[in-house]
């Protein structure tokens, strides 16, 4: 199946391109995708980073095909 994924900020830094398309195995879920990525791309504090599925703050699911996944940095407010 193949999803779009999108990194902003520090981590579209850090991995060097602004989006890419993968090719994963039915029923990856998030949080095997960021795993992979993470190790991938050797991105810092893995932790801090968030992951919004079509747009919705979720790592608990199962990612299906044409799902739009973005890697967001820490956010900052106050």
């Amino acid at each position: 199946m193949k999803v779009q994924v999108k990194y902003f900020g520090m981590i579209a830094e850090a991995v060097g391109k602004p989006e890419e398309e993968l090719e994963l195995d039915p029923g990856t879920s998030v949080s095997e995708l960021k795993m992979n990525q993470v190790k991938s791309y050797g991105i810092k504090d893995p932790d801090s980073v968030q992951i919004a599925v079509n747009q919705h703050l979720n790592q608990e699911i199962e990612l299906k095909e044409g799902d739009e996944v973005a890697f967001l940095p820490p956010f900052a407010g106050g």
